[in-house]
């Protein structure tokens, strides 16, 4: 598994309004400085602990994105040093995330999840729930975070039509919001298998994990 050559094959194939997130997770640190040393400078993360013991060892200009479910008594593990929240789901989570970075004296980026996908297990908002969390007085009073755009994943299918319809449907709300809400700027969507139809549908940050590091080993 050449890492580097996998970056630049992908890095190749990207936009330059596309953004490259190295998913990183179960993955040992030689791996993330392999990538490292090949010019990749965001990685993603799902479990916190393991993105914060990370954080740790790798240098500093490295921006992390924490790509999982977000429990609420988690954050204060992340607030000091994350760069980019992608699955804010609830004005619970964002006033928390608030909380936290308050202490720090930083202001945290976010992405609103929204649930596209056909799959139950899958997080996120409706429309109407975005809709009505972006209007809110209570979001007016979070001066510690900025919501600069939405995420969404697709159903995992083979059936692209399905995986074409989901990026475009999360595509015409942000384009809906945007007007009244020009800081959402980020559509993040698309993973290893499904990116290059993302971008296609108008996504400007991927995240892609085995496609350059191969697959996971989750029996470590």
């Amino acid at each position: 598994m050449n890492i580097a050559k996998n970056i630049e094959k992908i890095q190749n194939e990207l936009p330059e309004t596309v953004t490259l997130v190295a998913v990183s997770k179960t993955k040992p640190i030689t791996n993330l400085q392999e990538a490292y040393q090949a010019g990749q400078r965001i990685f993603g993360e799902n479990k916190i602990q393991e993105m914060t013991d990370k954080w740790q060892e790798m240098p500093k200009d490295i921006r992390w994105h924490m790509i999982g479910h977000v429990q609420r008594n988690k954050v204060k593990y992340m607030a000091a040093y994350v760069d980019l929240i992608h699955g804010v789901d609830s004005i619970k989570l964002l006033k928390e995330i608030n909380k936290q970075a308050e202490k720090f004296e930083r202001k945290i980026d976010c992405l609103l999840q929204i649930h596209i996908a056909e799959e139950e297990t899958k997080f996120g908002m409706d429309e109407k729930e975005v809709t009505n969390l972006l209007a809110s007085d209570e979001i007016k009073d979070l001066p510690f975070i900025n919501i600069i755009g939405l995420m969404g994943m697709a159903t995992f299918t083979n059936d692209e039509n399905q995986i074409r319809k989901e990026f475009k449907s999360l595509k015409t709300l942000f384009d809906k919001l945007k007007p009244d809400y020009p800081t959402l700027e980020e559509l993040s969507m698309g993973m290893s298998g499904d990116y290059k139809i993302a971008i296609e549908e108008g996504s400007t940050m991927v995240r892609v994990g085995s496609r350059i590091f191969g697959e996971r080993n989750y029996n470590k």
